[in-house]
């Protein structure tokens, strides 16, 4: 003999909203990464479909088999009419409105689903139905094969477990870029006064997949014009400062270098050049170079002046 169970889930519209609301706390608070993938996938994938056939068809014209297919197909074509629309907002289409826009349009939907579903007698709710054999009428090659089966989908949740929750170690570099003083790749100080300062934004990205002690240089003309104090970022963090150098002396072309060094290490571990000229009309070169076997390029998206 075996038995036979058949569970109700009459609490699924609460579940999604729960588990949607949970995912935005942890966006928010951008800790549990493993959590946030596991959460993001049916929150993209699966909830917003599901919510929308739960509506559209409260009762039982559907099965479970055909809401479930309908519940990714829609998923795939409603969460990129959500973001087209953002698209024309100002507010655009970035993690904070997208999340926001998928969180209301899953709960209006819930709250459509559970009212209709209230003037219905025969109302879906998704049904669980499990056939267990008793264990004591198992042979012993089906307990063996049993006992085989859940350690291979325990090793498969497990395998699935740590590569989520390991971070993938891809290219160890920092980021070295120098802006403008409006934090854009132009309108940097190339014509200057003698003694007039010339303004920029440095900016440093940590991609060592680990903590990182910094502090940045600038000088000019073998005298170091500014020194920053000792900063840490850890993986993926971005530092940004404002920085200004003045030079006294008329001088054409003067290479002005800005240097980023590792805590402990004497030699510039990163850098950047940039030409000036000090009260002369000669025109300078350009305007962000770097020297040594370093090099640098303009991000595609960013349009900084980087150094990787």
């Amino acid at each position: 003999m075996s038995d036979n169970k058949i569970y109700r889930l009459k609490s699924d519209l609460y579940l999604i909203n729960g588990f949607s609301l949970l995912l935005t706390g942890i966006i928010a608070l951008n800790q549990l990464h493993a959590v946030r993938v596991i959460l993001g996938l049916p929150f993209i994938l699966f909830f917003p479909g599901y919510t929308l056939i739960a509506a559209l068809f409260p009762g039982r014209t559907l099965d479970g088999l055909e809401r479930t297919a309908l519940s990714f197909g829609l998923s795939l074509a409603v969460v990129p009419l959500i973001g087209l629309g953002l698209n024309y907002t100002p507010w655009g289409i970035r993690l904070t409105p997208v999340l926001v826009s998928l969180v209301v349009f899953i709960f209006l939907l819930s709250v459509a689903a559970f009212f209709r579903r209230r003037k219905l007698e025969d109302a879906y709710y998704p049904e669980f139905r499990f056939n267990f054999p008793r264990w004591a009428e198992l042979g012993r090659l089906d307990r063996i094969l049993s006992v085989i089966l859940v350690a291979a989908v325990l090793f498969a949740v497990g395998s699935i477990v740590y590569v989520v929750t390991t971070p993938k170690t891809g290219e160890k570099f920092t980021e070295f870029y120098i802006l403008g003083p409006s934090g854009k790749a132009d309108g940097y100080p190339r014509d200057l006064a003698p003694g007039q300062e010339g303004n920029v934004i440095v900016g440093v990205v940590n991609h060592e997949y680990a903590p990182v002690d910094y502090y940045v240089e600038i000088t000019a003309g073998g005298y170091v014009k500014e020194r920053t104090a000792v900063f840490r970022l850890t993986n993926g963090q971005k530092w940004e400062q404002a920085m200004s150098f003045a030079i006294r002396k008329p001088q054409a072309d003067l290479e002005v270098r800005f240097l980023l060094f590792r805590q402990g290490e004497t030699a510039p571990y990163r850098s950047l050049h940039l030409w000036v000229n000090v009260g002369t009309a000669k025109p300078a070169g350009p305007p962000v170079t770097t020297g040594g076997t370093s090099f640098g390029y303009k991000g595609p998206s960013t349009g900084k002046a980087v150094y990787r």
